[in-house]
C-alpha cells in the first residue's frame, strides 16, 4: 500500500519542525504531490502536518 500526500496549505508562518517534516516528505510547493510507502514513520510525519496536507491511499 502506498500513500499519495498533497500539500494543500502553505508552510509560511509554520514552525521550523513542520517545515522540515514537509521537506522530508518531499513537499516543497503548494499542490505538489508525493507518493510514499505506508509505514509507521511516514504516518507519524503525516499526523504532524495533517492540517497542511491531504492523504489518499493508492494501491501498488
Amino acid at each position: 500500500m502506498k500513500l499519495r500526500i498533497k500539500l494543500v496549505k502553505s508552510a509560511i508562518g509554520r514552525s521550523e519542525s513542520q517545515k522540515k517534516t514537509l521537506k522530508a516528505l518531499g513537499l516543497k510547493k503548494l499542490n505538489q504531490s508525493a507518493t510514499k510507502k505506508d509505514t509507521p514513520s511516514i504516518r507519524g510525519m503525516i499526523s504532524k502536518v495533517s492540517h497542511l496536507v491531504e492523504v489518499e491511499e493508492v494501491s501498488d
